[in-house]
């Protein structure tokens, strides 16, 4: 599969395919396994991931067999498609392009479209109660769009693949839009004055109930020097909600996370389509267990102490922004230093995040393991003109080793800027 089919996290934009036709002459071929199962349909900018590990936790905390469709993964290809948390067995993929050869060669499909296929393939054949799909990219033209889902969910809006999406949040939404169905009710996570018209336009024309989660919904930490877990007060319409709610992950960006997944769930809990509803308890065990259930990686996560090393999959304008602010607050007042490892891929607009960068960090400066990897030297000297300082090092691995030699015990590592650089460390 790597060598045959084009990979859009190796190679970028050439391996975008803009249009289902692969998809559906796949899922034809396969005995369309995507009408098979329910389905929630999940997109968005930033957020995405974990709002469909929360989901899936959630329905598998209730009873429900539940399938998990994810990426890009981390460490381990199996990591996009699970079941209750168990990724797709090996000789199950094995078997499947074997037995698929023949349908793979002649409609030549991408490496996505391929892995969405068999992630439905693996959902049908093990007759799961729901599928949880997150998108790849965009919406309208992603290869997982050919599903009709009980809950679309999409949870924010943010500068991402503009030279695919469009280069402003109006046309971006548009895309991302593409995922609200006829009928099918829609979460939207956060109220944008862009973007909100664009919904809500398609929705009208389509007549999808659509509700705006924080508008309803929202969340507060009351633990706010956590690394690894978080404990929320949780409020609806102003009045307090869920009192002391605990979330098995920890970062900036998992309140507006969690107000949406709130939201999805009184919305499901309001359709006929599953036969139980989601108690306040099942969701409070899901949340409180999500890395066990599902496997939830690469999210502010921890991954060493003294110093600290923390990486987190932020690579965007909406998700560094957040992340340094907590960082900053975090850091405040106290005589911790901060080393940042980083690296991006060469298709992104670097200049429009290097300039949300703190200056006053130690820089290692490294390219991730993938062809479309930023040179770490081109990076290093776009850097310095944001007045970032550090030096080059010939992998990721290697960087965070010396960043680990250079810090203090009392200071913070941090792994950032691209998912196939914090990939690495893991």
């Amino acid at each position: 599969m790597y060598a045959q089919l084009p990979m859009f996290h190796r190679i970028g934009p050439a391996a975008f395919k803009k249009d289902l036709t692969n998809t559906l002459a796949l899922c034809e071929h396969l005995g369309n396994p995507h009408l098979k199962f329910k389905s929630i349909h999940i997109g968005g900018t930033n957020g995405k991931g974990s709002v469909s590990h929360m989901m899936s936790a959630v329905c598998q905390a209730s009873g429900l067999k539940t399938g998990l469709y994810v990426s890009p993964h981390y460490k381990d290809f199996r990591e996009r498609i699970k079941v209750d948390g168990r990724y797709i067995p090996r000789n199950r993929v094995v078997d499947f392009v074997v037995k698929n050869r023949e349908a793979i060669e002649r409609i030549q499909p991408s490496f996505f479209e391929l892995c969405v296929a068999m992630a439905f393939d693996h959902f049908a054949r093990e007759k799961v109660d729901v599928a949880i799909i997150e998108v790849g990219l965009g919406g309208r033209l992603d290869s997982t769009n050919v599903i009709t889902p009980e809950l679309s969910i999409i949870t924010n809006i943010s500068y991402d693949h503009m030279n695919m999406l469009g280069d402003t949040l109006t046309l971006i939404a548009g895309e991302k839009a593409g995922i609200i169905k006829p009928g099918i009710p829609v979460v939207i996570g956060e109220t944008h004055p862009e973007s909100a018209p664009v919904f809500l336009q398609k929705a009208e024309s389509v007549q999808a109930p659509i509700v705006f989660a924080d508008q309803h919904f929202s969340a507060d930490e009351t633990n706010q020097q956590q690394w690894t877990a978080t404990t929320y007060q949780t409020y609806k319409n102003g009045d307090l909600y869920w009192k002391q709610l605990e979330l098995g992950a920890a970062g900036p960006f998992q309140a507006k996370n969690l107000a949406t997944v709130l939201q999805a769930v009184e919305i499901l809990n309001q359709l006929p389509v599953f036969s139980q509803r989601f108690t306040e308890a099942q969701v409070r065990f899901a949340l409180e267990n999500l890395p066990r259930l599902t496997r939830f990686m690469g999210r502010w996560q921890v991954i060493g102490q003294n110093p600290t090393v923390l990486c987190d999959s932020a690579h965007n304008e909406g998700g560094l922004t957040i992340a340094f602010a907590k960082i900053r607050g975090m850091l405040a007042g106290s005589s911790a230093k901060l080393h940042i490892v980083t690296g991006f891929v060469n298709d992104k607009d670097v200049d429009k995040v290097l300039a949300l960068y703190p200056a006053e960090a130690r820089y290692y400066f490294a390219k991730a393991n993938i062809p479309r990897g930023l040179d770490a030297a081109v990076l290093q000297e776009k850097a310095a003109l944001y007045g970032m300082k550090g030096k080059t090092y010939s992998s990721v691995k290697n960087a965070l080793k010396a960043a680990k030699r250079q810090a203090d015990p009392r200071d913070l590592v941090l792994v950032i800027g691209s998912i196939f650089v914090v990939a690495e460390v893991l």
